[in-house]
């Protein structure tokens, strides 16, 4: 970390490497489509490293980062966000190119795509299983009935089937609160490819949480999962028991600025425009927004949880230590920041360092 001087997001690509091979087992032996989301990582660089597993099909979250990485060579997939009408243009030209799947959940965008789809695509029909941000509840198979009849008329299009984003098991206080509430979307998107097999043979069902994928073990009529933040994992998957701080594959490394001895506080440089602010409760009830590791020794040490990023304002962060931590900071000393969620802080540091030194770069913001 010598030639680091101000936040740099380091990525370790063994563990990495690890993560990736560990889930593409886990969908082999449950005999599971593997398609993991890529907005985690948004880089053509590390979306290599998961071809050394035999991944050929990916998930995105816009039309831009299924355009960027359909420029890099991939050619199978899909757009897990709700269909935003304005693309279809855009949407058209990328499924001229790949094999394209996107989402719908309303008859705006199932009219749309029933008359002016102009290539093959997939399409699944979002449903929501628990979480309530965006989808179709399971229960109203009037409102799926109708839409699925609304983009049949188009002879391009497939039905593919249904698809979800189990996002309350990030809610959780514990890992059986989430193998139950994977029991129960499952069982919903079960129901609904029963219902609807009879008429499309083909139909799939398609889940996608890291903590489902990570820690269940029923996938028992699922077709595919599409994991994303398990490449890096973070603290939030930590705090809830879905890996271990040995899985977390970044860290945001940034300099110490100033000390303030009455507060048993540390500023450094990096703030909520490199971490971002999402935050967690401990298990102490303290609200931190990242975890300490310094180098004491030539060794890498992670400071107990009464240690932590305590607050951050646009530029700066600040640690709240222990006494007799305090004095194991010096300015300009290196400190890692272990983020409490990974996806936020790459899209925001735009870029990673390896821990070899190699420069990655993500997808251009524009």
């Amino acid at each position: 970390m010598v030639d680091i001087i101000r936040p740099t997001l380091v990525v370790n690509k063994e563990i990495c490497l690890r993560n990736i091979e560990r889930m593409a087992l886990k969908a082999k032996e449950n005999n599971l489509r593997f398609r993991p989301h890529f907005k985690t990582h948004q880089s053509a660089k590390i979306g290599e490293w998961f071809r050394l597993f035999g991944v050929d099909a990916i998930t995105v979250s816009s039309v831009r980062m299924a355009e960027y990485f359909a420029a890099n060579g991939w050619k199978d997939i899909t757009l897990a966000f709700p269909l935003n009408i304005l693309e279809i243009e855009n949407i058209n030209r990328l499924a001229a190119e790949i094999k394209l799947n996107v989402l719908v959940e309303n008859n705006e965008g199932a009219k749309v795509l029933a008359e002016k789809t102009t290539h093959p695509l997939g399409v699944y029909l979002k449903i929501d299983t628990g979480y309530h941000r965006t989808g179709i509840l399971s229960s109203k198979t009037n409102t799926i009935n109708s839409l699925v009849k609304s983009i049949s008329r188009n002879n391009k299009i497939t039905f593919k089937g249904f698809l979800t984003h189990t996002g309350h098991t990030y809610e959780t206080k514990s890992t059986d609160e989430i193998i139950k509430r994977h029991f129960d979307a499952s069982l919903k998107l079960k129901s609904l490819k029963q219902q609807f097999k009879r008429k499309f043979s083909q139909v799939e069902i398609s889940i996608g949480d890291t903590p489902s994928c990570s820690i269940c073990t029923d996938f028992k009529g699922v077709d595919e999962i599409r994991p994303g933040n398990f490449v890096f994992y973070d603290l939030m998957q930590q705090n809830l028991g879905v890996c271990t701080f040995d899985d977390i594959a970044v860290s945001l490394v940034c300099p110490v600025v100033s000390k303030h001895l009455s507060r048993n506080e540390i500023v450094f440089y990096g703030g909520a425009v490199h971490l971002s602010k999402d935050s967690i409760i401990d298990q102490n009830g303290k609200r931190i927004f990242g975890r300490i590791e310094i180098k004491k020794n030539g060794e890498n040490i992670l400071l107990d949880p009464f240690n932590y990023v305590s607050k951050v304002s646009q530029e700066h962060g600040t640690l709240k230590v222990t006494h007799d931590q305090f004095k194991n900071f010096q300015v300009g000393d290196l400190i890692k920041i272990i983020p409490v969620h990974s996806c936020l802080t790459a899209n925001l540091m735009g870029h990673f360092q390896t821990t070899k030194g190699e420069l990655i770069e993500m997808m251009p913001k524009y």
